[in-house]
């Protein structure tokens, strides 16, 4: 049966990751908001996960970035992206060196003991990728044993970890595709389907096997119990979806909508 997951049905729901009292943040204030830095919305990704966070002419851009600013205008600020390694952004949040992580922090149980989540800003596909014409690897049953690239940290680690112990960590999606073309480093990597399918485009001979693994609800992290941040990033991302400049943000890097995913059958993770 298929099943077709919308934004604008999940934000209608009450109450959708929305925590109980609290509040964080550090210096500043704006709004009824307790900023890191007054009159800016400070957000972070690691700036090595393109197309969503990357360097290029020496500027920050990319799809979680153009999002985040988008949001910062919404709520009155000026946008502050940052970037800090995947394996400690959680850690950054907490000892409040940004606002939010607006960085393709997949929601899971394990995280929201440690931060709260807003309402998801897309969804996107766990996918084993494997070196152009690799045969050996065909299915998720086939990567026993095997040596796998992931980003230490992330939702592919523990994916990875249910089937080998031989497993090669890396700060960046990309580099680990780079590494998998490359015969006798790799066997296979786990990553986005979206971020799979643009290194193919960047011509690394590279291929997704097998189906998706799983479907991830992606949302911006703020910290533990910080309701009112939380209530106005949702009301800001609610607005840029409306006006459609989500879509166009959306369309300008992937050619479709990211929050309008069919799924057959397939887990969504929590």
């Amino acid at each position: 049966m298929k099943k077709k997951l919308s934004f604008l049905s999940v934000i209608l729901s009450a109450g959708l990751f929305v925590s109980a009292c609290g509040g964080g943040g550090s210096e500043g204030e704006s709004g009824g908001l307790k900023l890191v830095e007054e009159g800016k919305f400070t957000t972070a990704s690691s700036g090595l996960y393109k197309p969503f966070s990357f360097e290029e002419g020496g500027n920050l851009t990319g799809f979680d970035i153009e999002i985040g600013n988008a949001i910062a205008e919404e709520m009155g600020l000026e946008p502050n992206p940052v970037t800090t390694p995947f394996e400690t952004i959680i850690q950054g949040l907490t000892t409040n060196r940004y606002d939010a992580i607006i960085g393709s922090l997949a929601i899971t149980n394990d995280r929201a003991e440690q931060v709260s989540f807003t309402d998801p800003y897309y969804y996107s596909g766990g996918a084993i990728f494997v070196r152009e014409g690799n045969t050996e690897i065909q299915s998720k049953e086939d990567l026993k044993d095997k040596k796998i690239g992931v980003v230490g940290q992330s939702t592919y680690e523990t994916a990875a970890k249910e089937y080998t112990e031989d497993i090669q960590y890396y700060n960046s999606d990309v580099v680990a595709l780079q590494d998998l073309e490359i015969e006798g480093r790799l066997d296979a990597v786990i990553t986005a389907d979206v971020v799979g399918f643009e290194a193919q485009n960047t011509g690394i001979k590279v291929e997704a096997v097998g189906e998706p693994l799983w479907i991830e609800k992606v949302a911006i992290a703020v910290r533990k119990d910080d309701t009112e941040m939380q209530t106005q990033i949702n009301e800001a991302l609610a607005a840029i979806i409306e006006n459609g400049t989500y879509e166009e943000i959306s369309n300008k890097y992937f050619g479709r909508n990211l929050l309008e995913t069919d799924i057959e059958g397939i887990e969504v993770l929590e």
